[in-house]
């Protein structure tokens, strides 16, 4: 059954924070299910957010709701099952359609166990280089 794989016990770490204010922009934000707080990078010609999982896990989808404008026209997941080199698992192409909020989009992703994973956005919809995420999940199933 699929379920989100990110726990209390899950370990994430993200590129940048906007103007280094995790208090109001910090990851944390990116797991909360609240829909008033983000994930807002600082600047930068690419973003990231790596998860290192308390057990193997079974991924199958990544979904992201980011905010219009601030969204990523192309990204990369790879994984790893432990401290070996990240390899790439698979790229995907959000929209942006400009909306205040985006819908939270849904990517498959071939079936690949992990114990950690990066989600790596480059091409960025803000000339600055900045990311806003309100939510997001990584689905799939324990091993």
């Amino acid at each position: 059954m699929t379920h989100s794989l990110v726990c209390p016990e899950t370990v994430s770490r993200v590129s940048s924070v906007l103007n280094r204010n995790t208090r109001q922009f910090g990851k944390k934000h990116l797991f909360d299910q609240e829909e008033e707080t983000c994930w807002n990078s600082d600047q930068g010609p690419c973003q990231w957010v790596m998860l290192e999982f308390p057990q193997c896990v079974r991924i199958s989808q990544l979904q992201i709701q980011f905010q219009g404008g601030f969204s990523s026209r192309r990204g990369r997941l790879e994984g790893s099952q432990g401290s070996e080199a990240l390899c790439k698992i698979v790229d995907f192409y959000p929209e942006d359609s400009n909306s205040l909020q985006i819908s939270c989009e849904t990517f498959p992703v071939p079936t690949t166990e992990v114990a950690r994973l990066k989600v790596t956005f480059e091409d960025m919809a803000d000339f600055f280089g900045r990311v806003v995420i309100y939510h997001l999940r990584v689905l799939g199933e324990k091993v």
